[in-house]
């Protein structure tokens, strides 16, 4: 027997509630790899399927969690051996597939990365799908020509887990970061990450007139969508590109097409979940070199089981900083 977090939703009323509990091998689902899981983290979508769902969970008893970091304990997949580290993101695990908030976790091989050199399971938790998902922005700006040679690039929700690992990222890179957030007390921490500017949400968060404005940023990695997306398109230099990687901020998009039209700007879609496996590898290993482990140490709160349906429940009211990595031991 071994603990997870599990999820159970009243038939009658329906509400969920979460605890840890006690449950075996007999009870996980079908999957060609058994891992003994060692960390997991905490993502938006892990608070929601912890608390009300948000339609992402469609069977309950649920166990969450939609990133991992372990040891293969039994594989019948040749890839894969006992004693082999791995990570997982994505693929709808935690949500559609029992996820990652248990000590044991069995799923498809084709879902797991060989955890790259200069990574230990608890650094690639404090990544998670956050790190990972601002890992493949950081790629596709620079794959559409950014540059540090191009000015300064733009961080939105920077105090959030993927704004924390763009911010830092791009700062190692020999980047000018401008990150962007409402949380005025989160400056020391930004700075800390290398940003070069704060900008207050507030400069940013209503949308203008003009579908035009100053050539302000060469690139932008934007986690905030609606408002602040449109008004930052306005504002990227010529042939410059924004990588969208989230909606805090709404799923609207009150923009014009002049942006594209006039300065050829490029508007990117980033989506970790269904990413193939070899951008996958690139990426975690663009990670391991490029990301500061003192950087990420400082994103870093620590938990347990235990402390996830709290922690679910402050994440989605904007409440938690940084990376929240779980200790299925402590």
């Amino acid at each position: 027997m071994f603990k997870a977090l599990v999820v159970e939703k009243d038939a009658e009323s329906g509400k969920t509630s979460a605890a840890v509990r006690e449950i075996g091998l007999e009870d996980l689902p079908e999957g060609e790899v058994t891992v003994a899981v060692k960390y997991s983290t905490l993502n938006y979508k892990d608070g929601l399927c912890i608390g009300p769902g948000g339609g992402l969970v469609r069977t309950y008893p649920h166990v969450p969690g939609i990133d991992f970091a372990g040891t293969v304990e039994r594989s019948e997949d040749a890839r894969y051996k006992p004693g082999d580290k791995v990570v997982l993101t994505g693929w709808r695990v935690g949500e559609a597939h029992w996820g990652g908030y248990a000590q044991k976790a069995r799923v498809k091989a084709d879902w797991l990365v060989p955890l790259p050199e200069g990574l230990d399971t608890r650094a690639a938790m404090a990544v998670g799908t956050a790190g990972f998902t601002a890992m493949l922005a950081v790629m596709a700006l620079e794959d559409h020509g950014v540059s540090p040679a191009k000015g300064p690039v733009l961080v939105t929700g920077a105090a959030g887990g993927v704004g924390s690992v763009a911010t830092a990222v791009l700062a190692h890179l020999g980047y000018e970061v401008a990150a962007v957030t409402g949380r005025p007390e989160q400056e020391d921490y930004l700075r800390g990450l290398g940003a070069a500017r704060i900008v207050p949400r507030a400069e940013l968060a209503e949308t203008v007139k003009r579908p035009l404005e100053s050539e302000s940023w060469a690139g932008c990695v934007d986690a905030v969508g609606g408002a602040m997306l449109a008004r930052v398109l306005g504002q990227i230099s010529y042939g410059g590109s924004v990588a969208a990687v989230g909606l805090a901020g709404g799923a609207q998009l009150p923009a014009t097409v002049i942006p594209f039209l006039l300065r050829g700007v490029n508007l990117l879609g980033i989506d970790s979940v269904m990413q193939p496996f070899d951008n996958r590898l690139r990426a975690w290993r663009r990670v391991a070199r490029d990301l500061p482990m003192d950087k990420l140490d400082a994103m870093v709160v620590p938990a347990t089981l235990e402390d996830l349906p709290q922690l679910g429940a402050d994440i989605l009211e904007g409440q938690v900083k940084g990376r929240v990595v779980v200790d299925m031991a402590g």
